[in-house]
């Protein structure tokens, strides 16, 4: 399994009335984990869409919302790519506060398609091999 951790500290914009981040934002701390996920591996999103000519739609979006996180807590983000991807890649995360204390737990399924014709396509070699020393 490829596991990839980054840190984000949550800014007041990110947050509610309540002073807890706006629910919303879960899908903006995804989003940066994922990038930096593949790019820890070696790879770059942008080089994926202007080179592999593949883009990767979110199809399903799962959260569980443990305990709240407040602002300028300093967030630990740490995703996990459990299988080898197919038209299919499935990312996990688990965030933790400061404290380290798991906060969040959550999931997003991405499939690959080609940027021209918008449709599915097999996950692109350059990023098959990259993945396949982490499995067995």
């Amino acid at each position: 399994m490829f596991q990839s951790d980054i840190q984000v500290r949550v800014r007041y914009a990110e947050t509610d009335q309540m002073k807890y981040v706006y629910y919303g934002n879960y899908a903006i701390y995804f989003e940066v984990a994922r990038v930096e996920c593949l790019r820890n591996l070696g790879l770059e999103y942008k080089i994926l869409e202007d080179v592999h000519h593949v883009m990767m739609p979110v199809l399903e979006q799962y959260s569980k919302y443990i305990r709240p996180a407040m602002y300028d807590d300093l967030l630990t983000i740490k995703t996990s790519i459990a299988e080898l991807p197919q038209t299919r890649i499935r990312f996990e995360y688990e965030i933790y506060n400061q404290n380290n204390t798991l906060i969040h737990k959550a999931y997003t399924v991405l499939a690959f398609v080609h940027t021209q014709t918008l449709k599915p396509v097999h996950c692109p070699d350059v990023f098959l091999n990259l993945l396949k020393p982490f499995y067995s």
